[in-house]
């Protein structure tokens, strides 16, 4: 993530519609369904630091501290009555092995006194037992399936999995963001890991989500959410 926000701020909470259920698209990377209370997280991947420690990639093992600290202050924000995490939340089956007790806590107080979903992704078919919470395959959500990986064809849907960001080049110069990425029907949702990284919305991947269906680009500024049309994002 670098350079300054792009200038074409939306309007502030910004409102992302999908199948005709409105949520916020709010600026730490998480949907919030206002009248239901419900926050909606992808790809935290917890203890991906710990994981490339383990094969020599010495990163700073300070991501799922990070993570849930961001999330922590989310909650606190928006203060929903369930929290549901959209895969690929531990970045590995062991994942849960590695926690510090500290971070453990942390997700502990994240659940207390409210309802949290854990969906299955393809790095945590499986929770670790600690964890706490629901586990599901997908969840159904107002005629919405929310779920890990999106499926074209599929209809309306909440997913994560794929990472977008969004290259936007503007005369102040140009940034390289994570983003909400959406036609009115799906959505794919920013990661929420620190460590997550992102893939291009332009790479071929989306392709089949979206086909000739004008998308936007809901990207993550520093302190708002800028809806920038896919058409005039950059390529990496």
């Amino acid at each position: 993530m670098r350079g300054a926000a792009p200038a074409m701020q939306t309007k502030a909470p910004t409102c992302l519609t999908l199948g005709g259920v409105e949520f916020v698209a709010d600026v730490s990377g998480a949907l919030f369904h206002e009248a239901e209370r419900l926050l909606i997280v992808a790809d935290l991947h917890l203890e991906k630091g710990s994981a490339y420690a383990a094969r020599r990639v010495l990163l700073p093992p300070y991501d799922t501290a990070a993570t849930l600290a961001r999330l922590a202050e989310t909650a606190r924000r928006l203060a929903p009555r369930a929290i549901v995490a959209l895969g690929d939340s531990f970045h590995d089956v062991r994942a849960g092995e590695r926690m510090a007790d500290a971070d453990r806590q942390t997700l502990a107080d994240l659940q207390r006194g409210r309802d949290f979903l854990w969906i299955a992704g393809n790095h945590d078919p499986e929770a670790p037992a600690f964890a706490g919470g629901e586990r599901r395959e997908t969840l159904s959500f107002r005629g919405l399936m929310l779920r890990h990986e999106p499926m074209a064809g599929a209809g309306g849907e909440i997913a994560g999995h794929l990472h977008p960001v969004a290259r936007v080049v503007t005369r102040s110069g140009g940034v390289r963001r994570r983003c909400f990425v959406s036609d009115g029907v799906r959505c794919v949702m920013p990661a929420f890991g620190a460590y997550a990284g992102g893939l291009n919305i332009r790479d071929p991947a989306f392709a089949p989500l979206f086909g000739e269906s004008p998308i936007i680009a809901h990207v993550l500024g520093r302190s708002g959410v800028y809806g920038v049309g896919a058409h005039v994002c950059r390529p990496d």
